[in-house]
């Protein structure tokens, strides 16, 4: 008997491009010992060196943490594209992503004001900007959680456009670091996570107040 599929929206939005690299690369590894959550915690790993790099402070150190930073970003695509094909999909492992999700991209901007500090004395206004924007991202995800809880996981994922989505300017972080860009980098975050966050919010709220109706 053949298995039942169901048919695909036309409507759907395909898939970001570094989510369908991702799944090219991942095929390879469906019929091996490796699973989602073993990608999961390399990208953590990954992640977790790139703040430390960025800690360090320096040019040099600052280009390895976006470099890093950049992989352990792609790497967040792999784990779930594997868990779609070998279908090991799971609530731990979901839980699990989004959690190293929240804790990288916070150790992003700390650790990157952290750096700043360190190198350049008499700005010691980067490490409040680098909490400013890591408090700011961490409340974000705190209420994507609970809009997906809420909602589904429809309701609270990004808008994309020509197969971008916007967490992708993310991939533009070694330029900004190669320019030596760190520190306008940290300040443009410092104000656009909290105006983002206000963004998100008002989206919680209205899917909240949809919920109790």
């Amino acid at each position: 008997m053949s298995e039942s599929r169901p048919v695909p929206d036309a409507r759907a939005a395909a898939p970001p491009w570094d989510a369908r690299l991702a799944r090219r690369l991942v095929r390879k590894l469906q019929h091996s010992p490796v699973t989602p959550n073993h990608l999961t915690t390399v990208r953590l790993a990954v992640g977790i060196a790139a703040a430390g790099a960025f800690m360090h402070g320096g040019y040099g150190w600052m280009n390895l943490g976006a470099l890093l930073f950049v992989l352990s970003n792609f790497l967040d695509h792999a784990d779930g594209e594997l868990a779609r094909i070998t279908g090991k999909t799971s609530r731990l492992g979901h839980w699990y992503d989004l959690a190293s999700d929240a804790l990288i991209t916070i150790l992003l901007f700390t650790s990157i004001g952290s750096g700043l500090g360190a190198d350049a004395t008499g700005v010691p206004s980067s490490l409040q900007l680098g909490a400013i924007a890591g408090i700011s991202v961490a409340l974000i995800f705190y209420l994507r959680m609970r809009i997906e809880e809420r909602a589904g996981k429809a309701a609270s994922e990004q808008g994309a456009l020509g197969g971008f989505q916007t967490e992708d300017v993310l991939y533009l972080l070694p330029l900004v670091t190669l320019c030596d860009g760190a520190a306008l980098f940290l300040g443009v975050a410092a104000v656009g996570a909290p105006l983002y966050l206000v963004w998100v919010l008002f989206d919680y709220r209205r899917v909240t107040r949809g919920t109790v109706r």
